[in-house]
């Protein structure tokens, strides 16, 4: 759990990718938030019960500044399950951002505090509430007068084309990966630039269980710059560990058939979704070697 926060704090906290999300999910894609706007935000914040101090901790949270004029406070909180206490939750972390705003004299420092869920998984849907009266019963008799408290929650895994066109940040190949699970269960990449590899694929591999993406981590990616080239350079690794093994895998001995019975090179990497080079590097250790 602590390797999923940390991967998912480290891509989100830089500006370009908060910036990036904020304007896909907020603002239709429009660039209102420039990532030159955006301070750092001690996402921590502390609170007595029981007598003792205790620590609530975001995953990031940003102060949005514009002409030297605080305008908004946003956070992320990012999810693979869906939490039922989740109204509780931003509420209590909004609410202590507006706590430690009541110590500071000036009012002039008062601002509004927004927060975003962003729920990894394709497989389902968030079923939980999304509102504090959702979360427990009623009276009907006080229901005008209890105050009720909403959160923003984004589903990644079923953003709408559009959506996902906007995105101009590495967060767009995270995007991506979900979507496309969710419509074909499968993912294939895209010759689309990575400003932030490791992180990218960090984040990938703790949120998918996807072991493409943890083999990737263990590498070094200098001099790759798109999820092909990331997942290209994993596979002819592998087939390289392979040969030094001198064995055989059962893909690679279905090649070799394909290729012994007449299939172009350009035919089996088609059917195998496999690079033209890749098919080149496995017959070339199978049967032109």
């Amino acid at each position: 759990m602590a390797e999923k926060d940390i991967a998912e704090k480290t891509l989100e906290s830089y500006n370009d990718v908060f910036a990036d999300i904020i304007n896909v999910l907020l603002f239709q894609g429009r660039h209102l938030l420039k990532e030159e706007e955006l301070e750092e935000k001690q996402p921590r914040a502390v609170y007595k019960t029981d007598g003792k101090l205790r620590e609530i901790e975001r995953d990031v949270l940003k102060q949005w500044k514009k002409e030297d004029i605080c305008i908004a406070c946003i956070g992320l909180e990012n999810q693979t399950n869906s939490d039922v206490d989740m109204p509780l939750r931003v509420m209590g972390y909004d609410g202590a951002e507006y706590r430690a705003q009541l110590l500071k004299k000036q009012s002039s420092e008062r601002y509004p505090v927004l927060t975003l869920v962003l729920h990894f998984d394709y497989e389902k849907r968030w079923n939980k509430s999304q509102s504090l009266k959702e979360r427990f019963t009623v009276p009907e008799e006080l229901k005008m007068y209890v105050s009720d408290y909403k959160y923003n929650l984004f589903e990644i895994a079923y953003l709408s084309d559009e959506q996902l066109d906007q995105f101009e940040s590495d967060f767009w190949v995270v995007a991506d990966y979900f979507v496309q699970m969710r419509k074909n269960r499968d993912y294939r990449p895209k010759p689309r630039r990575i400003r932030h590899v490791q992180e990218t694929l960090h984040l990938l591999s703790v949120l998918t269980g996807d072991t493409r993406f943890e083999d990737a981590c263990q590498e070094q990616m200098e001099g790759v710059h798109t999820m092909c080239e990331v997942l290209d350079r994993i596979e002819n690794q592998g087939i390289q560990k392979g040969i030094q093994k001198g064995a055989l895998s059962e893909r690679e001995r279905t090649i070799r058939r394909m290729y012994l019975k007449g299939y172009p090179v350009k035919d089996i990497s088609e059917i195998e979704e496999i690079s033209e080079k890749t098919v080149r590097i496995i017959l070339g250790k199978t049967v032109l070697g």
